[in-house]
């Protein structure tokens, strides 16, 4: 089982970047797919969710309408679309899964840089 992000960079505050996630080695049709961040010496923060097989869409208060989750299941993909960018956004993040009804993630990606200059 493997999820692999990439896409991750620097870039103005202001600014744009997506990342993506690419899942693979089992069937994620029960798991829900999220984007979890992590700053040195902080606790990682969930950032936003989206169920493999369904519709809604969860984001932490701090990126909503900023953010925009998605996926492409033919491709096994999910994405994080994240515009008007700024330095608190600064942080690794990484793509994880977890089974319908779990609360913490238990399958995670490595984790990509996002460096957002001001």
């Amino acid at each position: 089982v493997q999820l692999q992000a990439f896409g991750g960079g620097w870039v103005q505050a202001g600014g744009s970047l997506k990342l993506s996630c690419a899942a693979s080695g089992r069937a994620f049709s029960l798991y829900n797919m999220g984007w979890v961040r992590q700053v040195p010496g902080k606790e990682r923060e969930h950032v936003a969710t989206i169920p493999w097989s369904g519709n809604w869409k969860w984001y932490v208060d701090s990126v909503k309408g900023r953010f925009t989750i998605s996926k492409d299941t033919r491709k096994n993909m999910v994405f994080l679309q994240m515009n008007s960018l700024t330095s608190e956004d600064t942080a690794v993040y990484y793509c994880a899964a977890k089974r319908r009804g779990e609360h913490e993630f238990e399958i995670w990606g490595q984790g990509t840089q996002v460096t957002v200059s001001s």
